[in-house]
């Protein structure tokens, strides 16, 4: 084969690689809660520091951070030193920056190793609202048993007591929605599942409550 069709070949090869790469980080969206059931570890933390590591074809980013405070995980890895992510974006790796701020960061252990990626809950701490600091110190974890089912499109129904309907779909895509900023899913008395918000301990007599 002639040198400019082998040239032309590997060009092309090389814009599908590039192609394939960019699309190739797809994630359903989750509630805030739900990615804090579902993980390994969930910790408040400062990066202080990073360093890629050469290993597989784009390499890992391992940030050194300073762990401020763990709300899951505590009898898998009481402490946690090293985040691990893809060092590319398009393969959901995070981008972190160092020294500038506090992040709540999940993820799941994997050979001793903390991973997070684009498809687990991180964000900046001062970016939280006050319902998720006091979901993540208290009230995801009497949710960990209910199941959020995500409402893409009307009507939507619970279908058993352990659902709450999650409806940010409808008007905002993802976690970013009023639903994931102010509402924890937990179970209440008999059993039922059902949305609450406020600032005061959950009413346990409240059963199945159709808030929001």
């Amino acid at each position: 084969m002639p040198a400019g069709w082998l040239s032309l070949l590997a060009l092309l090869c090389s814009w599908s690689l590039s192609a394939l790469v960019a699309e190739a980080c797809t994630c359903v969206p989750i509630h805030p809660q739900d990615a804090f059931c579902n993980s390994d570890i969930v910790i408040r933390a400062k990066v202080v520091g990073k360093k890629l590591m050469k290993d597989g074809p784009f390499g890992t980013m391992r940030y050194t951070v300073k762990q401020m405070k763990m709300y899951r995980g505590f009898q898998i890895m009481p402490h946690v030193q090293y985040i691990y992510t893809e060092a590319s974006e398009s393969l959901c790796g995070v981008k972190l920056e160092v020294n500038k701020y506090q992040y709540l960061i999940t993820g799941r252990v994997y050979e001793g190793k903390v991973y997070t990626g684009l498809c687990n809950w991180y964000e900046k701490w001062d970016r939280l609202t006050q319902a998720q600091r006091k979901g993540l110190n208290h009230r995801y974890h009497l949710g960990c048993g209910c199941k959020i089912r995500p409402c893409y499109y009307l009507p939507c129904f619970v279908t058993s007591k352990s659902e709450c309907i999650w409806t940010d779909m409808l008007s905002s895509f993802g976690h970013s929605g009023y639903q994931s900023k102010n509402y924890a899913c937990i179970q209440r008395v008999e059993g039922y599942c059902s949305w609450y918000r406020g600032w005061a301990p959950p009413d346990k007599t409240i059963i199945n409550a159709t808030d929001p």
